[in-house]
């Protein structure tokens, strides 16, 4: 796991596991994951030599056949032409539909609207929910906290690889299944 996913995972008001999303106290160690690394085998894509995956980052740092592997891929991707950014919704990052604070990332959305506008009665459009291919950029919401309470407790890809093209329907059913699978 990269360092920000990591972080995400470990924040004080929730830390979590990147994988399986169970809580983590200060301190544990993920003992039967250091195992299975420990004892799982894997092939260099440079060289082809087996070894075990916690062996792997070593090798790989010393592995010139490996290097030479990860630069024709670097070559290759930056061969192809730049998808154009712009006919791709950002659905990472929402502004404030109160004030003019942008960037927030959905939990600290809703973060900041309890804090500063819990009061707030002003009938807003869900920057999230207009975001989605099934939102409407135009619905106000009646009570845009309740509707954040109730809607955006968490993210769907917290639990599920979101599939932007099924309905709100299929992915909360998909989240329910997953939950009750968790437990």
């Amino acid at each position: 796991f990269c360092t920000p996913c990591l972080q995400e995972c470990l924040k004080a008001k929730k830390p979590l596991c990147g994988v399986c999303r169970g809580s983590l106290g200060p301190g544990t160690r993920a003992l039967d994951l250091e195992k299975q690394i420990e004892m799982t085998e894997t092939t260099c894509n440079g060289c082809h030599k087996k070894m075990y995956l916690s062996k792997m980052r070593s090798h790989a740092a010393s592995c010139s056949k490996y290097q030479n592997y990860i630069m024709e891929g670097v070559k290759a991707v930056t061969k192809e032409p730049l998808h154009n950014t712009r006919n791709f919704p950002n659905r990472f990052t929402f502004p404030c539909p109160y004030c003019s604070e942008k960037n927030f990332d959905q939990e600290g959305l809703v973060e900041h609207c309890k804090t500063l506008h819990s009061m707030d009665a002003k009938q807003v459009v869900c920057p999230i929910c207009a975001s989605m291919p099934w939102g409407d950029p135009n619905y106000r919401s009646a009570n845009f906290m309740e509707h954040l309470q109730r809607r955006h407790r968490f993210s769907y890809d917290t639990f599920v690889v979101c599939d932007y093209d099924a309905d709100e329907d299929d992915m909360m059913a998909q989240v329910l299944i997953r939950s009750l699978r968790d437990k």
